[in-house]
């Protein structure tokens, strides 16, 4: 899984900004206010002003890597009381190597060679299947120190995460990480956070949204499923509204200089939503799953469950949609050679019967004579009649 990463280097070693106001509730802000704070006037703080464990905040949620011993396997001197917990580990001081791969120290730690060449903290956000098979997302950065003022031989790191499982996990997808936090509603110019939350009035109220948060797909820089996820849900609320309102969705076919294909009628959706000069392939597939999701009924505001208990996820849903299409369209093939052959078939009888319809189902029974009287004509259902018609095709 990639990860977003967040440079925090300020030029010729100027004492960083203390951030405020909103990011203040963010525990990786926190964490990098107070490691600003010790800088005074140093390129890097400095180690012994460090007492981890007195930090009642993000302390349990940080560790302390010492590379003075072993660059290539610096030592964990500190492991918070929480990442001890959530590795299982019972000391609080080990070689790094030692660190279950599975686990949050493991990520949080991943990153310690890009903080001594940068020599500037970084942060980052991500998900990845913990040791219990949750999915889990977090947060967290790193902080370069020093026991000489010059050299980085210490880092301090935080994480905050969440683990989700089941039902949970389908509902958090349709929020990033940071939401989790608790930070305030987004409003529609502030794409840039990820989402956009809004009550759209009308259909192209939807598609505005759709597309904002379409948009951040292209930035998100596959941060996580969740910003493609509720793109996607998105969309699929706004097919499911757009035929509610067709002469809507015509006006706004006409204003993107789009056409919806009969057999492809879902790819003008995706268009709209994801931009018509989005990758094809990538249009094809967002099709696909909005098609699978349109066959099996998924009401408005439940693709992204859809998606997440399909088997196989995203990708399986689009293989198992093309293979259902393409049985349909061999379906549809074999029914229409059955339609040209009933054509130029000789009738067995005439009936004086009414039908703007070019094939009838009738209900007949047997006579007493030995023949066949026909009583009633089916009313016309298109489903009865290609049951009808795949009947005859079968003999």
């Amino acid at each position: 899984m990639s990860e977003d990463f967040l440079d925090l280097s300020e030029p010729d070693f100027e004492a960083p900004p203390i951030f405020s106001d909103q990011d203040e509730r963010r525990m990786h802000v926190r964490a990098y206010n107070y490691w600003a704070s010790l800088l005074r006037g140093r390129e890097f703080p400095s180690v012994t002003d460090l007492d981890p464990a007195s930090l009642d905040d993000f302390g349990p949620h940080s560790i302390l890597l010492d590379f003075t011993e072993d660059r290539e396997n610096p030592r964990l001197r500190y492991i918070g009381t929480l990442l001890r917990e959530e590795c299982g580990l019972s000391s609080a001081d080990i070689a790094l190597d030692h660190v279950p791969s599975r686990s949050l120290v493991s990520r949080l730690t991943d990153h310690f060679f890009e903080i001594i060449a940068n020599r500037a903290p970084i942060g980052f956000e991500a998900e990845f299947v913990s040791q219990r098979g949750n999915n889990t997302l977090y947060r967290g950065i790193l902080m370069p120190l020093s026991s000489d003022d010059d050299s980085i031989d210490f880092i301090y790191g935080v994480i905050n995460w969440k683990e989700l499982a089941g039902a949970e996990f389908e509902a958090q997808l349709a929020f990033e990480a940071h939401e989790a936090e608790g930070e305030e509603p987004v409003v529609a110019s502030k794409v840039e956070a990820g989402v956009v939350e809004l009550e759209p009035g009308d259909l192209a109220g939807r598609l505005a949204v759709a597309r904002a948060n379409a948009a951040a797909v292209h930035t998100a820089d596959q941060r996580s499923r969740a910003a493609l996820y509720r793109a996607l849900g998105n969309a699929y609320d706004f097919h499911l509204a757009s035929e509610e309102d067709p002469a809507g969705f015509t006006a706004l076919l006409a204003e993107a200089g789009l056409k919806v294909q009969a057999r492809a009628p879902l790819t003008a959706v995706a268009k709209l939503v994801f931009g018509a000069d989005y990758d094809k392939t990538r249009l094809t597939e967002f099709a696909s799953a909005l098609g699978a999701a349109v066959r099996a009924g998924i009401p408005a505001g439940g693709f992204i469950a859809f998606v997440v208990s399909a088997e196989g996820g995203l990708k399986g849903l689009v293989q198992r949609e093309r293979a259902a299409k393409a049985k349909s369209a061999a379906v549809t093939k074999t029914t229409e050679t059955v339609r040209t052959r009933l054509r130029a078939t000789e009738p067995l009888a005439h009936i004086d019967m009414q039908s703007d319809e070019e094939f009838v189902l009738l209900v007949a029974k047997k006579s007493e004579s030995g023949g066949i009287d026909v009583l009633e004509a089916v009313p016309h259902t298109q489903n009865l009649l290609e049951v009808a018609l795949k009947r005859l095709a079968a003999r």
